[in-house]
């Protein structure tokens, strides 16, 4: 998992089970965390002086702070980044549910968009968060089929199916009017021309073709359409993002400010951050976690990411993830994330092969 910014050095065993105990605690209450409750809920078998200078260190070491209305101690990003390192490893789903989402993604094997949809619900149901997911999406994409379909003597409409799942569909004025005949042999010939080609290949094979005559002018205005619509989607890093849950982080004490959210959600909205964010996470292969001001965008300060890629690097690559406050179980949101990322790895293999 990546390591963000981590300014401490290591804690001594009793103070890391103290730092582990007040975030536990804050998680479930959202209550700053005073030392006689971590004396009288977490057995330290210490007493109350001992664990509030305890407390005092960890919180001079940057680690916990704590409200000036309260004399309980809370979690700063640094306290919950220094947890997320000690447990990443420990952290798997337990087998009875890696047996039930797998079960549940055996029902839509076949239904590559439900995949994504199927991704998000169950990371938001596992994690009372927000579940994200994106399709996986290639650098460079390959022409599965090309139809053209008439709309008006002059409009056709184009339709480009990528090998790697997606979709493009552009109107094409032309220049003469055409019959859907003669637009099918149009598509017949640029689906033998362009058929498993990249933007790249498919201009190079066009070229080649002689442009003049009926047909061949068509051929040639379609096909520059067809290379401009592959550079369009190859442009994109993230096409479309799924996410379920919103509501489970609306409930959290911290969003009690709905424009807060809104923000959020307008950040990941227009895609920008979250595919800065895939092109970190892409060659890792592993879990990520972006805490409070590790995210870049203001607005983002106070969620936390739990991302993870899929895919094949290099043909194409997707993101599973939660978003929630900082206040978030984080064993259980890496363990849930971690294994939703290696069911989609096994699942879209042969889209990718």
């Amino acid at each position: 998992m990546a390591r963000r910014n981590r300014s401490t050095g290591s804690l001594d065993q009793r103070s890391e089970s103290i730092l582990r105990a007040v975030i536990e605690e804050y998680v479930a209450t959202a209550v700053p965390v005073a030392s006689q409750a971590l004396v009288d809920r977490y057995g330290l078998a210490v007493s109350s002086a001992t664990v509030r200078n305890i407390l005092a260190d960890l919180e001079e070491g940057g680690l916990l702070t704590h409200p000036h209305t309260s004399a309980g101690r809370i979690p700063t990003d640094a306290g919950y980044r220094y947890f997320v390192e000690a447990i990443t490893d420990s952290s798997q789903l337990p087998a009875v549910e890696q047996l039930m989402i797998r079960h549940q993604f055996g029902q839509v094997q076949h239904a590559s968009e439900q995949w994504f949809r199927l991704a998000a619900t169950t990371l938001a149901a596992a994690n009372r968060s927000a579940g994200l997911a994106t399709p996986a999406k290639p650098r460079a994409a390959h022409v599965r089929r090309i139809d053209l379909v008439s709309i008006s003597e002059r409009l056709a409409s184009l339709i480009i199916v990528f090998r790697e799942g997606a979709l493009r569909q552009v109107l094409v004025t032309l220049a003469e009017p055409a019959e859907q005949g003669a637009l099918t042999r149009v598509a017949v010939i640029l689906d033998e021309l362009m058929a498993g080609r990249t933007a790249i290949d498919a201009e190079r094979a066009l070229a080649r073709i002689d442009g003049d005559g009926p047909i061949g002018s068509v051929v040639r205005r379609v096909g520059e359409r067809v290379i401009a619509a592959i550079r369009d989607y190859d442009a994109t890093i993230i096409e479309e993002v799924f996410s379920d849950g919103l509501l489970h982080v609306m409930e959290a004490p911290e969003f009690e400010r709905s424009d807060k959210l809104r923000r959020v959600f307008a950040a990941l909205e227009n895609r920008a951050y979250l595919g800065q964010l895939l092109d970190q996470v892409a060659g890792t292969g592993a879990v990520n976690v972006f805490i409070g001001a590790e995210n870049a965008p203001e607005e983002m300060r106070d969620v936390s990411l739990v991302l993870a890629p899929y895919g094949e690097p290099g043909s194409a690559v997707g993101v599973v993830g939660v978003l929630g406050p900082t206040r978030m179980a984080y064993p259980q949101a890496i363990g849930t994330v971690r294994f939703v990322s290696t069911l989609m790895n096994e699942l879209v293999q042969h889209l990718y092969a």
